[in-house]
């Protein structure tokens, strides 16, 4: 499922990985020029925004519960979920930097499916 993109899809696709505001950047741009590229990794950056979110809430609420039973370092298990995170951005920056329409791992089909009025 590999597809080149031209050099606005590819400007959106890329700036949609830069933080929310960048996704919000990014959004405006397509609106004004729609392209498949740019829908596609305007879908996986949120996705990926959305699940950083998560995992955030997941983090705190596993943190709180393990000081209430007096186990105080839950940091090891919020830095793995993180890094999970924060590889599958590299991936999908990657994929916008190179122009290809390759969903992230794991979840980047479902960002899809979920999000297939974005765009």
């Amino acid at each position: 499922m590999t597809e080149t993109a031209s050099d606005d899809g590819k400007t959106i696709g890329i700036i949609a990985y830069l933080t929310l505001i960048g996704w919000i950047i990014a959004l405006v741009m397509h609106n004004d020029k729609k392209t498949d590229f740019g829908a596609f990794h305007i879908r996986q950056a949120l996705g990926l925004l959305v699940t950083s979110l998560a995992c955030a809430i997941v983090v705190w609420v596993i943190t709180f519960a393990l000081i209430m039973v007096g186990f105080y370092y839950g940091g090891f298990i919020s830095w793995i979920i993180y890094l999970a995170v924060f590889v599958l951005w590299v991936i999908g920056f990657i994929g916008a930097i190179q122009g290809e329409k390759k969903p992230v791992p794991l979840l980047g089909d479902k960002f899809q499916a979920w999000f297939k009025g974005i765009g």
